[in-house]
């Protein structure tokens, strides 16, 4: 049996069109693999540590092989739950929103507690940077009020190459996307339609997930 975490990045509750098009694929994983267990995430309900000054210290002092203190320690316990809970799952699925060009600031907050040296990645001198989350398939869902894949505003989207690069870092190579845009800027029939289209592509994902 599998576990399959479903990040959600988005404060609109079910309004949010990364959402809905999340739940049709889980819904149509559910209806092939129903012993499978899914779990749900959302960024801005649970609550994530601080990178104060005791997370931080009790970050260098793994890098520099340096004891911690019973506060550093506890701060960072929380940091190590974080990335437990993450890398417990199996397969993953993102609903996440354009939020000015970029991430919503609770999804980044996330990134950062995730993205840690000896948890999720490793360095060495001669190789350079290796993931340690291998072996995993995502699918990373992007809800857009305007239109980014045409050429000319490509280079605006820092959503879904930012999202892409850090699950690539951390050792991500099976990544599906899927694309539901523009949400506002063709009206709402047009939204309407993209949803639809990105609703079935889901179901079509759910089939090899």
């Amino acid at each position: 049996m599998a576990k399959v975490l479903h990040i959600l990045a988005s404060p609109r509750g079910d309004r949010s069109k990364s959402r809905q098009v999340g739940e049709a694929l889980l819904q149509a994983y559910r209806s092939r693999l129903p012993d499978d267990e899914i779990l749900e995430l959302d960024v801005f309900t649970t609550p994530l540590p601080d990178f104060d000054g005791p997370v931080l210290q009790a970050k260098y002092n793994i890098l520099h092989g340096q004891e911690s203190s019973e506060q550093e320690r506890r701060a960072w316990s929380r940091v190590e739950a974080v990335i437990e809970e993450f890398k417990a799952a199996d397969k993953y699925v993102l609903s996440v929103p354009m939020w000015n060009f970029g991430i919503p600031y609770r999804l980044k907050h996330y990134f950062d507690v995730l993205v840690q040296p000896g948890y999720t990645f490793s360095f060495d001198r001669e190789k350079g940077y290796s993931g340690l989350v291998t072996g995993k398939p995502v699918v990373a869902i992007y809800a857009r009020g305007g239109e980014y894949s045409a050429a000319e505003v490509a280079h605006l989207d820092f959503q879904k190459r930012y999202v892409e690069t850090v699950l690539g870092f951390m050792g991500f190579t099976d990544i599906q996307s899927i694309v539901v845009e523009p949400t506002l800027a063709g009206g709402p029939d047009l939204a309407a339609n993209r949803l639809q289209e990105a609703i079935e592509r889901a179901k079509e994902v759910a089939q090899s997930l």
